[in-house]
């Protein structure tokens, strides 16, 4: 008595299971992927050999209609043959019991009509259409891609363009709001950010992603320079990215470990501020003092005039010029193969089907590659290093502009307190964060 197991696998969205999927001791494994040349060798070997039991997934693997399966299953009882499929509750060829029968009959339909759909987004992911559903706001639909909607788009890019500026989002949900009307949560702008549409890709629900499929909204460049800044604001405190003050969620109090946030005071009748920054949560007795804002601004920039350019100088840095060189031969290669499949074609070596399923293939490794290479930091940390460690450079911002390039290089800005002194020790982001010596 011989178990064996029959599966198929779409080569559109599917790869074949491996052997240790099954869990049972079986005696052969019939595997087709695309044609089901081995259903036909399977059901020879039946009426042959002293085979018990067929294990399947799932019965539509028998056929592409319900009368392929219905007739498969059939030919499996004449010849003895139990069928068991492991993913569906009914397992039985017994067709004698009607409910059974009309179950049978409603599960297989279901599941050919699902498969129907999943064979329809795959051919459209390998012909590089766009995915079901409405177009992203900025887009219109077209014939076999998206266009650029030339009434929207201008929104979107200036969305775009003042989160790279200041490296808000609530800022830029704001300014399009203000400027266009156009209103959209945070969670949405979000969305935009990080969506492929805007970059000139398409990213379908497998998670493949295909290049230049359409005309981008953002440069390779500017779509790097975004990751990066999203990167950078999720170590932050929320809302301080878009906190108007340069040192906001940058300061904590060395005495009791509470972060400081930045507080206005205004005078009646006068004009001007006064910043101070205090302990959020500083439960010692008598409290920590707040400080002077503008002090430890100072202080701050001082520090990061003298330190940042030996610390720098002192890391060892990797090789980034070797990784992208590799990556750019790595893109050049499947480019290269890319180039050379039509005229496969044009010999009859390769089909239609087989051209485009290997052509999609190719590019989403390109754009995997092409992802990893726009995260490659684009310059020298030593050479930016002796810029930002001029004071004339800092004084030179504007607020905001300081924000961010304090988020470029300083992970923390810590107040160490003697009494009534202090002074700032700051935590560069390039730096191996300390551990705890009591841990």
């Amino acid at each position: 008595m011989k178990i064996v197991v029959y599966s198929y696998s779409d080569p559109l969205y599917e790869v074949p299971p491996p052997p240790e999927t099954w869990g049972w001791e079986v005696d052969r494994i019939y595997s087709d992927f695309g044609k089901r040349q081995q259903l036909q060798q399977l059901l020879e070997d039946c009426s042959s050999d002293k085979i018990a039991y067929v294990l399947v997934r799932r019965l539509e693997e028998f056929g592409e209609t319900v009368e392929q399966v219905f007739h498969r299953l059939d030919r499996f009882g004449e010849l003895g043959v139990r069928v068991v499929a492991t993913d569906v509750p009914l397992e039985t060829t017994d067709r004698r019991d009607r409910a059974a029968v009309l179950e049978l009959l409603q599960n297989l339909q279901k599941q050919q009509r699902s498969q129907r759909i999943r064979q329809g987004h795959a051919r459209n992911r390998v012909k590089a259409l766009p995915p079901p559903g409405k177009p992203p706001y900025g887009y219109r639909r077209g014939k076999d891609r998206y266009v650029v909607d030339r009434s929207t788009a201008p929104v979107v890019k200036d969305f775009f363009d003042r989160f790279l500026i200041y490296g808000s989002l609530r800022g830029a949900v704001r300014y399009i709001a203000q400027r266009y009307g156009k209103r959209i949560s945070v969670t949405t702008g979000r969305r935009w950010l990080t969506n492929s549409v805007y970059r000139g890709d398409l990213t379908y629900s497998n998670g493949s992603t295909i290049s230049n499929t359409h005309a981008p909204i953002i440069s390779r460049e500017e779509a790097a320079q975004i990751d990066r800044l999203l990167r950078r604001n999720r170590r932050l405190p929320p809302r301080t990215a878009s906190a108007p003050r340069a040192l906001a969620g940058l300061v904590v109090c060395g005495e009791c470990g509470s972060s400081m946030t930045v507080a206005c005071v205004t005078r009646r009748r006068k004009p001007g501020e006064y910043l101070y920054l205090r302990p959020t949560h500083c439960l010692r007795e008598p409290k920590c003092k707040s400080l002077h804002y503008d002090a430890v601004l100072q202080q701050t920039i001082e520090t990061v005039c003298c330190n940042l350019t030996e610390i720098a100088d002192d890391l060892p840095l990797p090789d980034l010029d070797g990784a992208k060189s590799t990556l750019e031969r790595d893109i050049v290669k499947r480019q290269q193969i890319l180039d050379a499949l039509p005229p496969l074609l044009d010999e009859g070596i390769l089909d239609r089907e087989t051209l485009q399923l290997r052509s999609y293939t190719l590019k989403s490794e390109i754009a995997r590659l092409q992802e990893q290479l726009s995260q490659i930091p684009p310059v020298n940390l030593r050479e930016t290093a002796k810029t930002v460690s001029l004071p004339q450079f800092w004084f030179d911002l504007t607020e905001s502009e300081r924000r961010f390039y304090f988020r470029e290089f300083v992970r923390q800005v810590e107040i160490q307190r003697d009494g009534d002194e202090w002074q700032v020790r700051l935590q560069f982001l390039f730096q191996p964060i300390p551990q705890d010596e009591n841990l």
